[in-house]
């Protein structure tokens, strides 16, 4: 086996033999699936506390008071404010809801006024105000005597579906743009943890070997280019074993959950036979979603994400390994480099959600093309099927890019690894990097 080889071996076998990535693989799915579940629960907890509410009516109207609930108590009192008050500084009663006069059918703004010591936080008031403003309309309704069958007539739900203007472009519905949006922010989002979580991997681990001194027992035998690259690629393939592991390990994982929850085939079918109308509708919707879904040329998206991921992952990669060869003795040395560093890979992101709101402006078609930018903003275009020349050219891009990338961090990394007792400037960088060896 060659010295890069040697390298790389080492770098994997290490790291993955190593009990603390053993475990962060296992329990991550695991975890995730922990995360999920206890933000399903709630936010779907609803709490179990009633909030008793006196509601003074002083409107002069015959609006229906609002109907109680498992929240909300309401009881109409006649009581005076002040007395009513002091309820609710006994404790008798959470809260007093004054209706002041309404001036008639008129009126666009009404203003109430809710009486606790009691936080009213942003869901109750957006409840009380629900209830009052569905009486305020029955009593509207009735005060113009309209019908309210025929009110109902008025809503009308729109639906648009796109059609191609070419006969040879295929037909695309309307969820079509809203799975690639979804699709291609996911996309997007993994390969930025990537690159980020295992570029600064790489930094850390050229750091560490410099300030402990075992570089120099390996650049005896290895050239400085053989030693980069095989940190580079020694990590990068500890970043896909990880991955592949998650890839099998996450549907083991959900289908073992819904077998201990006792979910089968049978309940499914019996669940979609009483489904209420709107169910079915969104049973039905789900499966046009599922119908877009292996539509998509999966072939081709995992294929070249697989090759922006390598691109991005080597530019980024490479630069951090020249920041960690840069630095001096303390390892805190290198932070002030990296925000040089991930700058580019933040804004990527957010150039990334412009770009899938509009997938075929000129930004989209800039930052597809710019190398820095384009290991996570063309991943997320891809399920917009964007032309194959504009594709080809941001490869072609991303590669030259990316081998003068490794070529001027293997310049630093070369004069930095072996360098101790400060951190190097900007100018000392560029001598390093035009300097001849």
């Amino acid at each position: 086996m060659n010295k890069l080889g040697l390298i790389i071996n080492k770098e994997y076998s290490t790291r993955v033999k190593n009990k603390k990535f053993i475990l962060t693989t296992l329990l991550t799915p695991l975890g995730f699936l922990l995360f999920f579940v206890v933000v399903v629960f709630i936010f779907s907890h609803e709490s179990d506390k009633t909030y008793k509410v006196a509601i003074l009516d002083q409107s002069g109207t015959e609006i229906v008071m609002p109907e109680s609930n498992s929240r909300f108590i309401f009881t109409e009192s006649n009581l005076p404010l002040d007395s009513l008050k002091s309820q609710c500084k006994n404790s008798e009663i959470d809260a007093v809801w004054l209706l002041p006069k309404f001036t008639g059918v008129d009126v666009k703004h009404y203003s109430t006024y809710y009486y606790t010591d009691k936080t009213l936080d942003i869901e109750m008031e957006s409840r009380l105000s629900k209830y009052l403003t569905q009486s305020i309309r029955k009593y509207k309704i009735q005060q113009l005597q309209l019908n309210q069958t025929e009110l109902d007539k008025l809503n009308t739900e729109i639906i648009i579906d796109p059609e191609p203007v070419q006969e040879n472009v295929q037909d695309k519905s309307s969820y079509t743009s809203k799975i690639a949006t979804i699709l291609g922010g996911i996309m997007g989002y993994v390969i930025f943890f990537i690159i980020f979580l295992y570029g600064a991997a790489v930094m850390r681990a050229v750091t560490e070997e410099k300030i402990n001194r075992i570089v120099e027992v390996i650049i005896s035998s290895a050239s400085s280019t053989e030693l980069m690259l095989g940190k580079i690629i020694g990590v990068g393939l500890v970043g896909l074993t990880q991955i592949v592991i998650w890839l099998v390990l996450i549907p083991i994982i959900y289908i073992g959950v819904l077998y201990f929850a006792g979910f089968d085939q049978s309940q499914l079918q019996s669940i979609s036979t009483n489904m209420d109308p709107n169910a079915m509708d969104k049973m039905e919707d789900m499966q046009l979603v599922i119908r877009e879904l292996a539509n998509l040329n999966w072939v081709k998206i995992f294929f070249i994400f697989l090759l922006y991921f390598i691109g991005g992952y080597v530019i980024y990669a490479a630069l951090f390994a020249a920041i960690g060869a840069a630095v001096g003795d303390d390892i805190n040395d290198s932070q002030s480099l990296t925000m040089f560093v991930s700058i580019p890979i933040i804004l990527a992101i957010y150039i990334m959600f412009q770009c899938i709101r509009e997938p075929d402006s000129s930004l989209a078609m800039f930052s597809s093309m710019f190398p820095l930018f384009s290991p996570i903003v063309m991943p997320a275009l891809l399920a917009f099927d964007p032309p194959w020349w504009q594709v080809t050219i941001s490869l072609i891009l991303l590669l030259a890019f990316g081998y003068f990338v490794v070529w001027i961090a293997a310049r630093i990394f070369r004069t930095g690894i072996l360098m101790y007792g400060k951190k190097a400037s900007f100018k000392e960088l560029s001598k390093w990097i035009f300097t001849k060896q």
